[in-house]
């Protein structure tokens, strides 16, 4: 079994403590209720001010839980809410469109499946729940990297001349991909070519959250035979539909076009 790092545990405890606390607490009182050092209890309580998870009031002797926690908590709900929202919106445009449907969010430089409803066919995808995939190489990942500052792709993808790659088809450097990006955020909505599995085509488009902030992506994957039967703007159709309707269920509003 991984050993616990006492630092971290005792740093719980003492977050512990305040979500149970009616009252702010001085650092005596801290130190007193977890049996913690005081030295190390003043360490970790201003830490803990410093990354906003507590609060000094003044004059400076007592404290209480700061917004920190606040954003944790909506993070949390967010995800559950987005969880269940994604599996009936997938289900329901996997029935409309008879394609399989795919619901993901960004993790790092992946995407992390949180629903998938098979369409007509049973798809050689590299996708399930669960399961992380390099975001160069999917739609998905196109769209939920697609407003990511440069600076932030390039700390995503260090090695700018080897991106990870599925297929001969794949996306493999950084150069290649930012001009990807750009032509996503012109269109809103991201397209795969058999980058990630062969003989599949994708369109994705962003989710986002009540602030406007994409937080998640949908797709619809399909046969390349298929996908020729219709223009392109219908599979982007498809998922802007997909896309708003998750994103409505999330607190988002559409804004009208002028």
């Amino acid at each position: 079994m991984p050993r616990l790092t006492p630092a971290v545990m005792r740093t719980l405890d003492i977050l512990e403590l305040f979500l149970e606390a009616a009252a702010p607490l001085t650092a005596p009182e801290v130190a007193r209720r977890t049996g913690i050092p005081r030295t190390t209890v003043h360490e970790l309580l201003t830490t803990l001010v410093a990354r906003e998870y507590l609060v000094r009031d003044e004059p400076g002797t007592s404290y209480r839980l700061g917004v920190r926690f606040l954003h944790l908590g909506n993070a949390y709900a967010s995800r559950f809410d987005l969880l269940s929202a994604a599996n009936s919106v997938a289900r329901e445009f996997a029935e409309q469109s008879g394609e399989t449907v795919n619901v993901a969010v960004r993790e790092g430089a992946n995407v992390f499946y949180l629903a998938k409803v098979e369409g007509r066919d049973n798809l050689r995808l590299p996708s399930s729940i669960g399961q992380r995939v390099p975001a160069n190489v999917t739609a998905l990942g196109k769209a939920l990297l697609s407003e990511l500052a440069d600076d932030t792709l390039d700390a995503l993808f260090p090695d700018a001349q080897r991106l990870p790659a599925l297929t001969e088809r794949s996306i493999t450097t950084l150069t290649a991909l930012k001009s990807e990006l750009r032509a996503v955020r012109e269109r809103g909505v991201a397209f795969e070519d058999r980058e990630s599995a062969p003989d599949t085509r994708c369109a994705a488009a962003p989710v986002r959250d009540s602030a406007g902030e994409i937080i998640a992506a949908i797709s619809v994957s399909v046969p390349v035979a298929r996908w020729d039967q219709q223009p392109e703007r219908h599979w982007a159709q498809v998922v802007q539909r997909g896309a708003i309707q998750l994103s409505e269920q999330l607190g988002y509003v559409v804004r009208p076009s002028a």
